[in-house]
């Protein structure tokens, strides 16, 4: 009896030693993973940056400090430049968030550029001198994550106009050079509110309420002295982005309408109209194709009309190249038809207030071409960004910008040279600094 219980007993031992166990949890092994990423907080994308522009244009049918008819930023005539200092703060608007999200941007010039790019109103005859000073960009902005499928932002204060291909920051733009389209067919910048719809990933509708064309606020109470609008009347500004072709093909078609004739004696005389009621509409559609990893393609359509004389007109179109042979190297080149059909918008301003004048309705130097004109041009140049030695302190790129341009008037008129010629070329370059 005992033999047979001791048998039993080394059976359910060696049992016992072969079977699994089961341990408390206090008794596992720890096991660590990677940690969860940190929240980034909304300072993480704050930044501080900026950039100088100096360019030179060389026209060998004038002197020094002459104008170069129907430029605005490379307006001189074989006078070296300072076009741009340019200081940028900003926390971008992260318009994919899925949570409410707030950003803003301010961006501030000083150069030769500013007697172009000014918000009437703000210190647009502070400084009397070729460089001057000027508010890009000024804007607070939130994202919404409602509505549409990628939420609504909505941008409060002074931002870039959505119209047109070539900007007004140097660094952004293809060319030292601009088109006619950019100088008289656009406006630069607004003051109001803008809402950007994204109501897919290949739509964006845009809509917004401005005091007008390059104006800031205030045509009955002046903050510097001069009114901010050179009118009572508010304006529009809106339009549409697609996205296509997987990111390669975008296409943006904008509007802005209203009132931009001043609300002065001058002003209305210059018009023949009522400057709050006679309507300006300039259109703009452009489309830019990256055909190849190196090639890009794009265009330009433009048309204007103001109820000013009974109706005056411009309208134009210009199309763009750009190769990137190198890392260093883009080869690129552009060719522009505009027709300023009543002698209205293309002009040359040869004194540093003469835009302001022109805008708030004021006596100035500035004049026309002979008569109505078809304006030609066709640009090609290089951009060529060399590498830094390594640790170059601050310094984020070098960018120079040579180009040869020849301009003419399809229809025989003499707008270049003083007046005196229907043609001309122009050998340009800048250098960008970037911060």
């Amino acid at each position: 009896m005992k033999a047979r219980y001791f048998i039993w007993i080394a059976a359910l031992s060696i049992l016992a030693a072969f079977a699994p166990t089961h341990a408390f949890a206090t008794d596992l092994p720890t096991i660590k993973g990677p940690l969860p990423a940190p929240v980034p907080s909304w300072w993480s994308t704050f930044s501080v940056s900026g950039d100088i522009d100096s360019g030179i244009t060389f026209n060998p049918d004038l002197g020094s400090g002459n104008v170069n008819f129907g430029r605005l930023f490379d307006d001189k005539a074989n006078e070296p430049l300072l076009n741009q200092v340019s200081v940028v703060v900003q926390r971008p608007l992260d318009s994919s968030a899925k949570t409410i999200d707030f950003g803003f941007r301010v961006q501030l010039l000083y150069g030769s550029d500013a007697r172009y790019s000014h918000y009437l109103g703000e210190c647009d005859y502070c400084i009397d001198n070729i460089n001057q000073f000027d508010v890009l960009e000024a804007w607070g902005a939130v994202h919404l994550p409602y509505v549409f499928s990628g939420g609504v932002d909505i941008k409060v204060g002074q931002f870039a106009t959505l119209l047109g291909y070539e900007p007004v920051n140097a660094p952004d733009s293809p060319f030292y050079s601009h088109t006619y389209i950019f100088n008289f067919g656009l406006p630069f910048k607004d003051t109001g509110i803008m809402t950007i719809s994204h109501v897919s990933p290949m739509l964006d509708v845009y809509a917004g309420a401005i005091t007008g064309e390059n104006t800031s606020i205030g045509w009955n109470s002046p903050a510097f002295g001069d009114p901010g609008d050179n009118n009572n009347a508010p304006a529009f500004e809106g339009g549409l982005t697609l996205n296509l072709l997987n990111g390669k093909l975008t296409i943006n078609a904008d509007t802005n309408i209203g009132p931009e004739n001043a609300n002065t004696p001058l002003g209305a005389a210059a018009c023949a109209c009522n400057p709050n009621s006679a309507m300006r509409f300039l259109n703009d559609i452009n489309a830019s194709w990256k055909a190849t990893d190196k090639l890009t393609l794009a265009g330009e359509a433009n048309y204007v009309h103001d109820d000013a004389l009974g109706g005056v007109d411009a309208y134009g179109f210009a199309g763009y190249a750009l190769y990137q042979l190198s890392d260093w190297l883009l080869l690129k080149g552009r060719a522009e038809v505009f027709r300023d059909n009543n002698n209205f918008f293309v002009a040359a301003f040869p004194g540093n207030f003469d835009l302001a004048n022109v805008e708030h309705g004021y006596p100035s130097t500035a004049y026309g071409a002979p008569a109505a004109t078809t304006y030609f041009e066709v640009t090609g140049g290089v951009t060529i960004t060399p590498v830094l030695p390594k640790g170059t302190p601050y310094l984020k790129s070098l960018i120079i910008r040579p180009e040869v341009r020849y301009d003419a008037a399809l229809n025989g008129t003499t707008p270049f040279a003083n007046g005196t010629k229907s043609s001309g070329v122009t050998f340009a370059s800048d250098v960008i600094l970037k911060f």
